[in-house]
């Protein structure tokens, strides 16, 4: 198993529909292609170096993350859902992805 940790900086006055989207479109559209998300949050303050939206996501390896990835992208469904979501301008200003393995003593494989 492989996790992905990624965080999200929202555009200025966008945090919002930033959930929204992620409530509305994006999780359905995880779901359809098997991608687990394990959880969600929201730094207790906000910082530049916090990001405003973190999550993490399970994969059996990384060529699936990449499969789902790549799936994700080209879905009809995201892909009219992220361009309706952003009629008043982009939501995402900055984004970072890290790719986990877990180690031998972890209680998360």
């Amino acid at each position: 198993m492989v996790y992905e940790l990624r965080t999200y900086w929202a555009a200025e006055g966008k945090l919002e529909a930033l959930h929204r989207r992620f409530r509305e479109v994006t999780l359905g559209v995880f779901a359809k292609h098997g991608m687990t998300v394990v959880g969600f949050w929201t730094p207790a303050t906000a910082t530049e170096e916090s990001g405003d939206l973190v999550y993490l996501m399970a994969f059996p390896s990384e060529e699936a993350m990449k499969a789902a990835w790549a799936a994700f992208r080209e879905d009809p469904d995201w892909v009219n859902g992220k361009a309706q979501s952003e009629m008043d301008g982009v939501l995402v200003r900055r984004l970072t992805s890290v790719v986990l393995h877990p180690t031998n003593y972890s209680p998360i494989q």
